[in-house]
C-alpha cells in the first residue's frame, strides 16, 4: 500500500496511541507496544481493535 511517508508517521495506535510501523507481510501496522497488527485489506487500512490480530515484531524482522 503506497502511502506518504509524512502520513505514516502521524499514523498512531488507536488502542494506546502509540507508534505504528508499517508492516508488508502481511500488509499492515504493527504496534510494539501492545504486540498487535492492523492488516490493509483492499488498500484500506482497518484500525477497528477487535479485528487486530497478535503481532510478534520479531519474526516481522527476520
Amino acid at each position: 500500500m503506497a502511502l506518504s511517508a509524512e502520513t505514516v508517521r502521524i499514523l498512531a495506535c488507536p488502542k494506546c496511541k502509540g507508534e505504528l510501523e508499517q508492516t508488508h507481510e502481511p500488509d499492515g501496522f504493527g504496534c510494539r507496544s501492545c504486540a498487535l497488527l492492523f492488516k490493509v485489506e483492499d488498500m484500506i487500512p482497518n484500525f477497528i481493535i477487535e479485528e487486530a490480530e497478535p503481532w510478534d515484531d520479531k519474526e516481522a524482522a527476520e
